[in-house]
């Protein structure tokens, strides 16, 4: 068939080749194929389009992460309370005989 834009395109709808078959069981594959391979020729292209020094500054800022902010967490200091909070407990039965 033709090269046009099947975004539209449900998994569970028909193929647009014509073939009768769901579109996930099909062409779905080789359309995400196509799709992956574009994308690729596009961030490529991009890659080189721009100046080394911003790629490179880019690059190195993403992979830093801040360190965590340290938290008061009293229940955590040592491994003796491991029962929670407090936690009581009550008799199995209340009252006579």
């Amino acid at each position: 068939m033709t090269d046009t834009d099947h975004s539209h395109l449900g998994r569970n709808e028909p193929c647009h080749c014509g073939s009768g078959r769901k579109y996930k069981q099909c062409c779905l594959a080789k359309d995400e194929a196509k799709e992956r391979t574009a994308r690729a020729k596009a961030a490529s292209k991009a890659a080189k389009a721009a100046p080394p020094a911003a790629a490179e500054a880019t690059t190195a800022t993403a992979h830093t992460r801040p360190p965590k902010p340290q938290t008061y967490q009293p229940w955590k200091r040592s491994a003796t309370n491991t029962h929670g909070f407090h936690r009581m407990s009550t008799p199995r039965k209340v009252g006579g005989s």
